[in-house]
């Protein structure tokens, strides 16, 4: 029988009910209504592990600065993609956007000479613009600061004469080159210090503070830095009651402690067992046994997902390091307890840290500590056979 599941577990997917970030939201959207009256902001980044709802937070956000009539392009960056074509894109759009409009013809001129220097010097493998071989090299530059710099500064002029603040979304920091970061961040501090509407919201993995902070000193000050991490036992509460409620469906509070014991309040695991509680189960009140029936689903799910993916991209010298992690007993765990039980030198082992870094896989905590980007992972490898056989 068809049967209407309030749940929606998945990467980025809106759930029906957002618990947990209503001052988020407040917060960041008066950050939006300052913009309306041409007054520069701070920018914000969102940090976090795999299945917090980052994703889903900086859509929400959006939604909010479109209703304010901020223009607002969202950027997923990808590891194998170029970030300097994506941000081209956006900004081609918003000079599309004013130039419908006959008084604001005369602003376009001067960004899209700085966006077809970025183009043409940046991403040789584009092909807006066509211009010949002599045109190419008056435009062509190799300072990847000074280009993407007066995209802004250009950008931002247009955005305050013709009323309109531009909001960038960008998703999966991490995954930036270190050249496009630097740059990004130089180019922003100097579009805020002529006081243009020009915001991003960026949200990815712990180490983007680090990443930040590396490139610029002055980052910690462009930016306001907010960490999204599990709901409280009020939070996980909501998320689980609310959307059932909706079809008059009710959980006991014993159900609800044993949800949140499993999940720990992580908003994509709360999601994902509680739409299989909810599809298996046809009373309208779901109690603590409807909840233990379906655990064991509920992780071959993530096995067979959202954990498998990750352990997938991983060499096997990797999985090595990963074991060693695991084997360490508590996480996070130090990067000498590692190369301890893998029976190495800490110098050794620092390429294999160095890529599961990269990958998105582990993440420094604090000084030679790590940990894995995805709540749960280590319980993930324990139950593998791989892993069993290897102890």
């Amino acid at each position: 029988m068809f049967k209407i599941n309030p749940y929606r577990p998945g990467a980025g997917l809106m759930p029906i009910y957002l618990a947990g970030r209503d001052d988020d939201l407040e917060n960041i959207d008066s950050l939006f209504m300052a913009m309306t009256y041409n007054i520069p902001v701070q920018s914000v980044i969102f940090s976090g592990l795999r299945g917090v709802g980052k994703t889903v937070l900086i859509n929400s956000l959006q939604k909010k600065a479109e209703e304010k009539n901020i223009f607002c392009k969202y950027i997923e960056v990808e590891e194998r993609n170029d970030f300097i074509s994506q941000i081209a894109s956006c900004s081609q759009a918003f000079l599309r956007k004013i130039s419908a409009k006959e008084k604001f013809k005369h602003l376009i001129q001067k960004p899209l000479e700085a966006i077809k220097s970025l183009v043409i010097s940046f991403d040789p493998n584009d092909s807006t613009f066509s211009l010949s071989v002599q045109e190419r090299e008056l435009y062509k530059s190799s300072n990847l600061t000074q280009s993407l710099t007066d995209v802004f500064t250009t950008l931002g002029e247009a955005a305050y004469q013709s009323e309109i603040p531009i909001c960038f979304f960008i998703d999966e920091i991490q995954y930036m080159k270190s050249a496009e970061l630097g740059a990004l961040i130089a180019a922003l501090h100097r579009t805020n210090q002529l006081g243009y509407p020009i915001m991003i919201v960026g949200a990815g993995l712990p180490k983007i503070y680090a990443m930040l902070s590396e490139k610029k000193s002055y980052s910690e000050r462009l930016f306001l830095y907010k960490e999204i991490g599990s709901l409280s036992k009020e939070q996980s509460e909501a998320a689980i009651r609310v959307p059932a409620e909706k079809f008059d469906v009710h959980y006991t509070d014993e159900a609800i402690d044993r949800i949140v014991e499993i999940t720990k309040g992580y908003p994509f695991f709360i999601q994902q067992i509680c739409q299989i509680v909810y599809q298996n189960t046809d009373n309208k009140s779901i109690d603590v046994t409807d909840v233990e029936q379906n655990i064991e689903e509920f992780w071959s799910v993530l096995d067979n997902g959202f954990f498998k993916v990750r352990y997938e991209r991983c060499s096997a010298s990797d999985k090595k390091f990963i074991f060693a992690m695991v084997q360490c007993g508590e996480l996070p765990c130090t990067i000498s307890n590692v190369a301890k039980i893998m029976g190495k030198s800490v110098t050794s082992i620092s390429t294999a840290r160095a890529q599961l870094i990269s990958k998105g896989i582990i993440y420094p905590v604090r000084y030679k500590e790590l940990d894995f980007t995805v709540p749960e992972f280590s319980g993930f490898i324990q139950r593998l056979s791989e892993y069993q056989q290897c102890e």
